[in-house]
């Protein structure tokens, strides 16, 4: 069972490791972008962005959830030509969906901008469509590699698709503003970057299967599998639907979130279309720093859903159990002193990062770092579900959480006081419904659970801790060094690094000397036991 957790969890850590660098690199990219296309631009580029997710999640997001489980349990009952199949079959499939999908975005960009309320939106829109194909096919090869646990093709990947997206938009997005051209058309040329590092990560993934392949030894496990291709392909689409529409339904909801925005502050507080997209982009920048702690979480849940899959195939129910109890655990200490820092140090962030210093843009990251808690706790607990064959409990958990979101920005974004802070409350409220609807489901459902009660109150209680020493650290920097230094970017950011490595350092000691991570839990880690002596963990 340990090796079983240190092997997902090695996974695990390559692709943490690959996300945190892809969203930071993200972050280094999006500030000059933002400070080049201004908060109109930045508004644009978010309203692209949410069309490019939605049309992206319907073309993607069952399908490596859905290839990973199978493999993988192909691969545990030793009929691995039968994961072999299945990538066959989903291929070409997906490959066509993708297609029909860039189609859609490059005819009718105009049409899908009108339904944003934001015109400005088409051209950005349009020059993402061929990423729609291309990430089609990636998740695929993803989904495969994944089934074999093998998480490198994916970390991979994602390193360089945003590496591109980063030097190839940045470069893009000056020389069309060295050209004179309008903020969309800039906005749209910084977005570029992604197409062709999406394009770029195609053949890599192709030759990384190659050599995933060469360490398979083809077997059917004594008993072949005849299906025919539309046979296999009713199974992969009879796993990946349910799922695809629940992560389409939370995409589909935040286009719609964008819209009712939009079009409320233009017809409800009298904003023009302009102004609301300057508004828009503050909510942006919270947005890119906010996003950073998913990043985080989501490999930890991509890597359970196989590793659970393959116990459970093997009927090994308490391993299960266990994987779940110890990436439950990971996330907690995790995602709660992230979110809860990102509240506390709201302001000097978006000084430090974006330059931006408003009440409005400190509200709104505020909000958003108590909402990505909950966001990755519903990252973790739908892939118990998942793994564990009822992805389809999300059917019902994202539309109740999605109608929740929507009735939240419509009534409030109505509101002069409130206006576009309605979307950070929205965000929140959504997933905090989720979140209690899948823990709910999960106490039902799944025999070997986690336990959460056992997971939560000691990292909150060593993160509140934590957040009182790190904005504590950074009043007393502000307050004395504000007459030598002062209070400007770069003072802020020197304030803001020593406020955070004081709470990380808080933090760390707190959950050894509060026994909240343990011996075991340090032994799941690469060089655990190294770590673990370092830092005097104890039995």
């Amino acid at each position: 069972m340990q090796e079983r957790n240190q092997n997902y969890l090695k996974g695990a850590t390559i692709l943490v490791a690959a996300s945190f660098l892809a969203k930071f690199v993200s972050v280094i990219y999006k500030i000059p972008v933002f400070r080049i296309i201004d908060e109109a631009g930045a508004g644009t580029f978010q309203s692209t962005y949410n069309i490019f997710t939605l049309v992206l999640t319907i073309s993607t997001a069952g399908v490596p959830v859905a290839l990973s489980r199978m493999v993988s349990s192909a691969n545990a009952s030793g009929n691995t030509r039968l994961g072999k199949r299945y990538f066959s079959v989903a291929l070409p499939a997906f490959f066509l969906i993708g297609l029909a999908a860039m189609l859609l975005m490059f005819f009718f960009a105009e049409n899908l901008a009108f339904l944003m309320n934001n015109p400005f939106a088409a051209p950005g829109i349009r020059v993402l469509a061929p990423a729609v194909l291309f990430a089609c096919i990636i998740s695929v090869y993803r989904g495969y590699a994944q089934g074999h646990e093998n998480m490198v093709p994916t970390a991979l990947s994602q390193v360089i698709e945003v590496i591109f997206k980063a030097v190839i938009g940045i470069a893009a997005a000056l020389w069309l503003v060295h050209r004179g051209f309008e903020s969309q058309i800039v906005s749209a040329g910084a977005i570029t970057g992604v197409t062709i590092g999406l394009g770029l990560a195609v053949p890599v993934l192709v030759l990384y299967k190659k050599k995933v392949d060469r360490n398979v030894v083809i077997s059917d496990g004594g008993t072949p599998d005849t299906s025919g291709p539309l046979s296999i392909f009713g199974k992969i689409m009879k796993v990946s639907v349910p799922i695809t529409l629940s992560s389409t339904f939370m995409a589909f909801m935040t286009v719609i979130d964008s819209s009712i925005l939009m079009g409320r502050l233009q017809s409800a507080l009298g904003f023009s279309s302009r102004e609301a997209n300057a508004l828009y982009g503050v909510h942006a920048l919270g947005l890119t720093i906010s996003n950073l702690l998913p990043s985080i979480v989501v490999p930890v849940s991509i890597s359970i859903v196989p590793a659970i899959a393959a116990a459970i195939a093997r009927g090994r129910a308490g391993e299960a159990g266990a994987i779940m109890q110890s990436s439950l655990k990971i996330v907690s200490l995790i995602a709660i002193p992230i979110s809860t820092g990102i509240m506390v140090l709201a302001a000097p962030m978006l000084m430090a990062i974006f330059q931006h210093d408003t009440p409005l843009g400190t509200t709104i990251l505020t909000i958003l770092g108590a909402a990505t808690f909950f966001i990755c706790l519903q990252y973790i607990t739908t892939a118990f579900l998942q793994a564990n064959g009822h992805e389809r409990v999300s059917l019902l958990t994202f539309p109740i959480g999605a109608v929740v979101r929507i009735a939240f920005v419509y009534l409030l974004s109505g509101i002069s006081t409130i206006g576009v802070v309605a979307s950070s409350i929205a965000m929140l409220a959504c997933f905090i419904v989720i979140s209690v609807l899948n823990i709910s489901f999960i106490m039902a459902k799944i025999k070997d659970r986690p336990k959460f009660s056992r997971v939560f109150f000691r990292p909150l209680l060593c993160a509140v801790i934590m957040a009182m020493a790190s904005l504590g650290t950074y009043e007393l920097l502000r307050y004395f060094g504000g007459p030598v230094l002062g209070i400007g970017q770069l003072a802020t950011t020197l304030y803001l690094i020593a406020a955070v490595l004081i709470g990380i350092s808080a933090y760390v000691i707190l959950i050894v000397v509060t026994k909240t991570v343990t011996m075991d839990d340090m032994l799941l880690l690469p060089k655990g036991a190294k770590l673990a002596k370092f830092l005097r963990v104890r039995e």
